[in-house]
């Protein structure tokens, strides 16, 4: 098991190296997984600084007439708000856009999560950004979940984890879908 300071330490190292070899990439090809074809209600993200570029995949499916629902921040948790796909319907929480409009009421209609991760381990083991949103709301989701990373992402190595920790189903670079055995 890891610890909180561990992973704070992690954090701080793996941002550093986002930041230094940060290079676009496009996730658009996802939208052909089979997860994602058999999907009707996509839970994504706005992704932002460094992180993984979600706006061609979100498009994509939002072409492919899929649902599309994003996450805003509510109190202590998420709550998912089906988007459009227009700038007008989003606001600025500080560096994320989140979604206006009610919050769907039933989240088991949702059958794919695309999550937000630093680094991914090969038991599908994520390291986010620290406020544990996710790891909050994925048990709630019962949803197949795939982790958006860079190509160097990838950990060999176990990452920290605590007893909340949840795996993920998959994890995606801009040319590979790794499924994990969980």
């Amino acid at each position: 098991m890891g610890s909180s300071n561990e992973k704070a330490e992690l954090r701080t190292r793996y941002r550093r190296e986002r930041t230094e070899r940060y290079l676009e990439h496009s996730f658009e090809f996802l939208a052909d997984a089979p997860e994602l074809v058999n999907a009707r209600v996509i839970a994504s993200y706005i992704s932002y600084d460094h992180e993984p570029d979600t706006s061609l995949l979100n498009a994509t499916l939002i072409h492919k007439k899929k649902t599309l629902v994003l996450p805003r921040i509510n109190e202590d948790g998420l709550e998912w708000v089906a988007w459009d796909g227009t700038l007008e319907s989003l606001s600025l929480k500080k560096k994320i856009k989140e979604p206006t409009g009610n919050p769907i009421s039933d989240l088991s209609t949702i059958d794919c999560v695309i999550v937000p991760a630093l680094r991914i381990d090969r038991s599908g083991y994520r390291l986010g950004q620290g406020g544990g949103y996710y790891d909050r709301a994925l048990p709630q989701l019962h949803a197949w979940s795939i982790g958006l990373i860079h190509p160097d992402e990838i950990s060999s190595e176990d990452l920290p984890r605590e007893v909340w920790d949840i795996p993920l189903n998959a994890a995606a670079t801009p040319d590979l879908v790794i499924r994990f055995k969980n």
